[in-house]
């Protein structure tokens, strides 16, 4: 690998030092500190710009390999004039991508617009700091538990540049003070866990050296491949976000498996390349926080907060090793008053852009700004450039749905997170519409409750199957009617059996002829019940499949009666005779077997006829 990027740098420095200058611009001190302590590339380079020509200059170009301009994320300018106590106020300087002629094509190239005209013999220092993702390339690029991380960092010693360089310098800071290995140059020293390269005077336009070190880094390589940050503004009082994470470890991947056992022994031994917490600073006032994931809500976490900040520290699931992935969802609520505000006529929202964790790296940041119902007029202010749309979604109580306003950005470092403010007019009787909606539902719901109660919901009484219900329920309210005589003649049978157990114990016949001729004055009474509700089953349509079951039942009654009357007069006839009681088993014997059948029968019919 070491000898491939030296081709490369080889081939870039010949194409580089091909090209001539651009202006009389020199650069008569620079002063380059490069910061590797964790997985983002910070930059911070100090130039002191000089007009050495005789027109007046409004640009400064900055020109960086394209190798490193495919992973830029942050780059900001500013000037001041002066140094120490007269120092002069930083100036914040517009930077855009230009295609000058005569440029290498392996090189892109910046434009700084000074805020006023560098005339001959004027001078002008910039700062420029510039922030790069994913430009730490693990080596090797996979590594066992136990191992820890070594990464590969490539840049140039030389500041690479349209313009003379006078005297430079240029620092690397590393996270720990073991280096593998590093390009030394002239005028190279290791001072503990720092690279000094210069100072290096007199160079020409694009003077390129390419230095490559190797290092431990064992920093959390958290990267975000998409985060969506939710906002949603309540005029009730609340400002609620939602942020939802597809988190993985960037690092050196993991090989060899996991062993938990020998994680939890030694952590910092085996596990030095992973990472297991990370701490999100939420702004101040925050309430309502929570964690969770698809599985359900995540109890490793911690908050803490005071007046200037929140701060929640997350634990995921499993700690997360090179090439592990988890998604999670981060919640929370924050008062409309500390981030609302009101400015001509216009209410805005003033709030941060980027990721609040600490030091991830956002492939793709979309944030959505869901605004109330019946905003209008919407406008957006980002202190950079982003994707805009909008789109609309319903919530409750919505009618034509809230405006959302959509904000997407790729390669988002810490550097991002930085206030951003949407513009909207709302009208406030708008905020009546939801408590009326309510309002006028509940109102509908009583008096469609009144009006229910009030109601007759039933079929028509003039209708045919109304009629045919009437019908069939009268029918079936006589079937229960005879149902009912039937069950009273059967206890009579019963108090004649018992007046015959009566006469054998006791001899009395006149009792035993009194209970008999009650039983037939009763069945004579029931007769006459029977005889027009029979009627009516007979003669109705709705009865036609019942009433053979019914007539069967009244007839096995009848026989019943008449063989019961039979046996009583048997009985009793032998008693007045005196007939011995094997005399009287032989004369009542058939009555007897008949009886029993036609109990059976009746029992039977009863239970068929009330099925139906």
């Amino acid at each position: 690998m070491g000898s491939r990027f030296a081709f490369f740098f080889l081939f870039s420095s010949i194409a580089i030092l091909s090209t001539p200058a651009l202006s009389d611009l020199i650069i008569s001190k620079l002063d380059r500190r490069i910061d590797l302590t964790s997985h983002i590339v910070r930059v911070a380079s100090t130039l002191k710009v000089e007009n050495a020509g005789t027109a007046v200059v409004s640009e400064v170009l900055l020109t960086i390999p394209n190798y490193q301009a495919k992973n830029l994320a942050f780059l900001l300018a500013s000037s001041y004039e002066g140094k120490g106590k007269t120092k002069g106020p930083t100036i914040s300087l517009p930077v855009e991508v230009v295609h000058p002629k005569g440029m290498p094509l392996d090189l892109t190239t910046y434009s700084i617009s000074l805020s006023k005209g560098l005339e001959k013999g004027e001078s002008l220092t910039l700062d420029v700091f510039a922030a790069f993702s994913h430009s730490l390339q693990p080596f090797p690029e996979e590594i066992t538990q136990a191992d820890i991380q070594l990464v590969l960092f490539q840049d140039s010693a030389f500041y690479l540049s349209p313009y003379q360089v006078t005297a430079q310098s240029l620092s690397v800071r590393l996270p720990s003070a073991r280096v593998e290995s590093y390009t030394k140059l002239q005028n190279t020293k290791l001072v503990e866990s720092e690279i000094k390269y210069g100072p290096y005077e007199n160079l020409p336009p694009f003077s390129y050296n390419s230095i490559v070190v190797h290092f431990e880094n064992n920093r959390p390589f958290a990267v975000a491949h998409e985060l969506v940050r939710e906002i949603e503004i309540s005029h009730w009082g609340s400002v609620q976000i939602n942020e939802h994470y597809n988190l993985i470890h960037g690092g050196a991947r993991n090989k060899g498996g996991f062993s938990r056992i020998e994680y939890q022994g030694r952590p910092n031994i085996r596990g030095a390349s992973s990472f297991r917490r990370l701490v999100a600073r939420l702004p101040p006032r925050a309430h309502s926080v929570y964690y969770r994931d698809e599985i359900g809500n995540i109890s490793t976490s911690n908050l803490w907060g005071d007046s200037r900040q929140t701060e929640l520290e997350i634990e995921p699931r499993f700690p997360m090793f090179g090439g592990w992935k988890t998604s999670f969802t981060i919640g929370y609520g924050l008062p409309l008053q500390d981030f609302l505000f009101e400015s001509e006529g216009k209410r805005f929202l003033n709030i941060s852009f980027g990721c609040p964790i600490d030091e991830v790296v956002v492939d793709n940041l979309f944030v959505k700004v869901v605004l109330p119902e019946g905003s209008r007029e919407i406008s957006v202010s980002v202190p950079f450039s982003t994707e805009q749309w909008q789109e609309i979604k319903h919530s409750h109580l919505d009618i034509v749905g809230r405006p959302v306003v959509v904000l997407q950005k790729t390669k988002v470092v810490p550097e991002h997170n930085l206030h951003f403010q949407v513009y909207y007019k709302f009208n406030n009787l708008a905020l009546l519409q939801e408590p009326l909606m309510l309002i006028f539902g509940f109102f509908i719901f009583f008096v469609a409750c009144i009006v229910y109660m009030h109601t007759d919901m039933s079929i028509s009484k003039s209708s045919a199957s109304y009629l045919a219900k009437l019908q069939w329920d009268e029918v079936q309210a006589t079937v229960q009617q005879v149902l009912s005589i039937i069950n009273r003649c059967l206890t009579v049978h019963d108090k004649l059996e018992a007046s015959l157990h009566d006469l054998s114990r006791n001899g009395d016949v006149q009792a035993c002829k009194a209970v008999r001729k009650a039983a037939d004055a009763l069945f004579k009474e029931y007769g006459k019940e029977l005889k027009p509700l029979l009627g009516f089953l007979q003669s109705s349509p709705q009865a036609a499949h019942v009433w053979p079951k019914v007539d069967e039942l009244v007839a096995k009654e009848k026989e019943m009666q008449e063989r019961s009357m039979l046996k009583h007069s048997s009985v009793v006839e032998c008693y007045e005779k005196k007939s011995g009681g094997r005399d009287i088993e032989n004369r009542v014997a058939s009555h007897q077997a008949k009886l029993t059948a036609l109990r059976h029968e009746v029992d039977d019919l009863l239970e068929v006829v009330d099925e139906i």
